[in-house]
C-alpha cells in the first residue's frame, strides 16, 4: 500500500509538471570544439551581482560579473549563458518583453538569444587557455512574471527561482543548450561561489541562498548581503514573511518563512519535519554543507507545487507535511551531488523520492511489483526529459517518482540495508560538489555486492 505521504508527495510533483504544455523537443547541440572529453567547462565560476528593487520586490536591476576558468584543453572562444527565467514566456512581445534581460555585456561580444531567448552565447576577445581564467559583465533586469510559480508573485510576495542568469556547460556531449520543457527541470550547472547583494525596501523580508547579513541602505531600504559556497544556483525571495529560526541538534541552522495567510498547522509540521530529516539525511549521506537552510513556505503553491533550489526550498504548506523531506532530500541529490537534469532526471527525482520514503518508513516491499507493467514499451529510468517532452509526459511522475524510488528499494533489498547505506554515503563523498551520471552509479552500486548487478538493471530498465 502507497503511503499518504508517498500519494501526496506523488500530487505534489504532479502539480509541478503540468503548468505548461508540452514543447517538441529538438535534438542536442552537436558537439564544439572547445569542448574537451575529460572535462565540464567553464568550471569554478564566481558570481558577484549587485541588484536594486522596486517597491514590492517586482522589478530588479543592476549588474553581474561571472568569472570561469577553462578546464577543456582545448582553448575557449565563447560561453553560454542560461536565462532560465525565461523559459515559460520565451522572447516575450514589445509590449511584454522577456522577464530576464541581459545588456551592456563587457569581455566579450553577445551574440543574439537563441533557445527561445533562455540561451545567451558571449565570444570571449581571444581564445582562453587550459586553466586560464576571465570574466564577463552585463546588466541584469529581471520583472518578476505576474503568476504563482517558482519565478513568480504570489500575493505581496515575490518569488525569485531561476531568475539569476548562470554559466552552461559544455562537455564531452557538447553546449548543453536543451530547453525548458515547461515542467521538471531541464538545468545542468556546475558549482561555484556566489555573492549577491540586494538593495530593497526596508519594509521587505528577502529569504535567500548562502550566509545573509542586513544593513540600512539609503533611507527607508536595506542592503541584504548573501554568499554562498560551492553552489549550483542562487534563488531569493521578498516580501513581508513571518520568520522563525532554528537549530537542528545536528548543527544546521533552519530559518523557516511564511505568508500571513499560510496555515500554523503547515508551518508547525514543516518546520519538525525538515528539523529531523536534514540530520537524518546529513547522518545517512553526508552532513549538510552550507550551515543554513531557508524555508519559504505558502498555501497558495498548491497549482506549482514545491521547488528546491541550493540553501533554499519552496514549500507549498500543508498540514500532512508531503513535500519537505522531499525538497531537502534534493539538497544532496541535485544540489551536492549533481547531475544533468535534462539528460538524467532520474539521478535526482527518484533519489530525493526515495530519500522521502525512507525518512518515512514507507512499506516498499512490494512496491515495484505494485506498478504493473510500464507505461509503454519505451519507458525506462534513464529518459531524458526529451523523452518525456516528446510525447510522452504521462510517464514522467509515475516513471520518475514512483519507478525509480522503488527500483532504489529494491536495490537496498538486493544489496541488504548496510551495504546499502555504505554505497550511498560512498557515492555522495565521491561525487561531492561535482557532477554523477547513472554510468557512475551503476560502478557504484556493482562495487558493494559480488552479486553482478546486470539483471537488476535490465528488470528496471536502468541503461
Amino acid at each position: 500500500m502507497i503511503s499518504l505521504r508517498f500519494r501526496r508527495a506523488l500530487l505534489l510533483a504532479l502539480a509541478s509538471v503540468m503548468l505548461c504544455a508540452p514543447q517538441t523537443v529538438a535534438a542536442q547541440t552537436p558537439p564544439d570544439p572547445a569542448a574537451s572529453a575529460s572535462a565540464a567547462t567553464p568550471d569554478r565560476p564566481s558570481y558577484e551581482v549587485s541588484l536594486r528593487s522596486d517597491a514590492d520586490g517586482s522589478h530588479w536591476t543592476g549588474r553581474q560579473t561571472v568569472s570561469f576558468r577553462n578546464s577543456a584543453r582545448t582553448p575557449m572562444r565563447s560561453i553560454d549563458v542560461r536565462l532560465w527565467g525565461n523559459g515559460t514566456d520565451g522572447c516575450g512581445t514589445p509590449e511584454a518583453p522577456s522577464p530576464v534581460r541581459v545588456g551592456k555585456v563587457t569581455g566579450g561580444t553577445p551574440r543574439p538569444l537563441t533557445v527561445g531567448c533562455t540561451a545567451l552565447q558571449i565570444d570571449l576577445p581571444a581564445p582562453l587557455p587550459y586553466g586560464a581564467r576571465t570574466s564577463v559583465s552585463f546588466d541584469v533586469d529581471i520583472s518578476v512574471p505576474d503568476r504563482v510559480h517558482r519565478f513568480g508573485k504570489d500575493g505581496a510576495h515575490r518569488y525569485l527561482g531561476n531568475a539569476l542568469p548562470l554559466l552552461s556547460v559544455r562537455d564531452a556531449q557538447g553546449r548543453h543548450l536543451d530547453p525548458d520543457v515547461g515542467f521538471g527541470e531541464s538545468f545542468y550547472t556546475l558549482t561555484g561561489d556566489f555573492r549577491v547583494v540586494l538593495d530593497h525596501p526596508g519594509a521587505l523580508v528577502v529569504p535567500a541562498t548562502g550566509t545573509t547579513t542586513r544593513r540600512a541602505g539609503a533611507p527607508g531600504r536595506t542592503v541584504t548581503t548573501s554568499v554562498a559556497h560551492g553552489v549550483r544556483d542562487f534563488a531569493w525571495a521578498t516580501g513581508p514573511f513571518l520568520s522563525k529560526t532554528v537549530t537542528t541538534p545536528g548543527g544546521v541552522r533552519l530559518n523557516a518563512y511564511w505568508t500571513a495567510a499560510t496555515s500554523p498547522e503547515g508551518v508547525a509540521t514543516d518546520l519538525k519535519d525538515a528539523v529531523g530529516s536534514v540530520d537524518a539525511f546529513g547522518k545517512r549521506f553526508g552532513r549538510y554543507p552550507y550551515g543554513e537552510l531557508d524555508l519559504v513556505m505558502s498555501d497558495n503553491l498548491d497549482e506549482f507545487g514545491s521547488m528546491e533550489f541550493p540553501g533554499l526550498v519552496l514549500l507549498w504548506t500543508e498540514p500532512e507535511g508531503a513535500a519537505v523531506v522531499h525538497e531537502i532530500a534534493h539538497q544532496w541529490f541535485y544540489g551536492i551531488v549533481g547531475n544533468d537534469q535534462f539528460t538524467s532526471p532520474w539521478l535526482d527525482e527518484s533519489f530525493a523520492q526515495y530519500a522521502n520514503r525512507t525518512y518515512y518508513g514507507d512499506d516498499t516491499t512490494t512496491c515495484w511489483e505494485d506498478q504493473g507493467a510500464w507505461p509503454s514499451d519505451t519507458a525506462a529510468l534513464t529518459n531524458s526529459m526529451g523523452y518525456y517532452a516528446n510525447g510522452h509526459r504521462s510517464e514522467f511522475v509515475r516513471v520518475v517518482y514512483h519507478r525509480g524510488s522503488c527500483a532504489l528499494s529494491d536495490l537496498e533489498r538486493t544489496l541488504g540495508t548496510p551495504a546499502m547505506t555504505a554505497m550511498l554515503r560512498d557515492y555522495v563523498r565521491d561525487h561531492w560538489l561535482g557532477v554523477s551520471t547513472t554510468k557512475d552509479f551503476k560502478r557504484a552500486a556493482q562495487a558493494a555486492t559480488s552479486q553482478d548487478l546486470t539483471p537488476f538493471w535490465t528488470e528496471h530498465r536502468i541503461h
